[in-house]
């Protein structure tokens, strides 16, 4: 007996995760499951979408805790036998009156968006299966023109760049914002965009990866969901989280054996967009 497909959307108790399990909930054909740092958000919000009509399971993750995604991953071998979909969408983002100074909200993003994420990706990517799809949710704020100096993109744009070295750079920022040089060192003032630059370009370093790999057709892109009505963007945004989940749902729910988008920056309105091009 085949075993059922299985879907994870990391961070997705509110906002655009949450609406992501949604259309999940109604367009994928397996399991579903709705993460969250708060078993109690979390069965709320699965229990909210079982008032829709809906079905989704729910797992307890916090993805800055290794243990923990460990813990994720072995159960879904357990139950599933592997992992169909994965949305990497867990992040935050501080306010713009946020008191912490520079430096501690550079470690801090940088350490939940980027490094996080990425960890989550190195102890679930050995149990996609084939025909796996992968979604890293960056942002308009992790297009390369996010980055204003014109060697640092050329590092991000390299099609040679590893992962390795990808860390390094993100490293250097949180030092540059420690030692206050960060914008002289061509970073520009949000770490924000620095985190989601990182999310951008891991993402075509992954989708290199995976087309050497053994397992069939496993794809992965970066998305930016636009603008949204969230928590995130303190409710200044113009999109419906239903919206936002659009360029998500479109690159988790891709066909077999497509040819592109792979390893792609994707918009919010599913267009492919041209991540080292400057932005129209």
């Amino acid at each position: 007996m085949a075993l059922r497909k299985v879907a994870v959307v990391t961070g997705s108790n509110k906002g655009i995760g949450y609406a992501i399990v949604k259309g999940l909930c109604q367009d994928f054909q397996g399991d579903v499951y709705l993460t969250a740092r708060d078993e109690d958000r979390g069965s709320a919000a699965v229990k909210s979408l079982k008032e829709l009509g809906l079905n989704p399971k729910f797992y307890q993750l916090d993805i800055t805790d290794n243990q923990s995604v460990t813990k994720l991953k072995d159960y879904l071998v357990q139950e599933y036998g592997g992992l169909d979909v994965l949305v990497n969408n867990a992040a935050i983002a501080f306010k713009v009156s946020a008191p912490e100074p520079f430096e501690v909200q550079a470690e801090e993003t940088i350490r939940v968006n980027y490094i996080a994420t990425r960890n989550v990706c190195d102890i679930l990517f050995p149990i996609l299966r084939p025909h796996a799809r992968v979604v890293n949710v960056s942002s308009s704020a992790g297009h390369l023109s996010r980055i204003p100096s014109e060697s640092l993109r050329q590092k991000f744009a390299s099609e040679n760049l590893t992962v390795n070295e990808l860390d390094d750079l993100m490293n250097t920022f949180v030092k540059d914002s420690k030692e206050n040089k960060h914008s002289s060192s061509g970073w520009g003032n949000s770490a924000y965009a620095v985190s989601k630059v990182g999310v951008s370009a891991l993402t075509r370093i992954q989708q290199r990866e995976f087309l050497k790999d053994q397992r069939e057709d496993i794809v992965v892109n970066s998305v930016h969901p636009g603008y949204v009505d969230t928590d995130m963007s303190s409710h200044k945004g113009h999109l419906t989280i239903e919206q936002g989940a659009v360029s998500s749902l479109y690159a988790a729910l891709l066909p077999e054996n497509i040819t592109e988008p792979k390893g792609a920056y994707i918009w919010d309105n599913k267009d492919i967009i041209d991540w080292t091009a400057p932005l129209k």
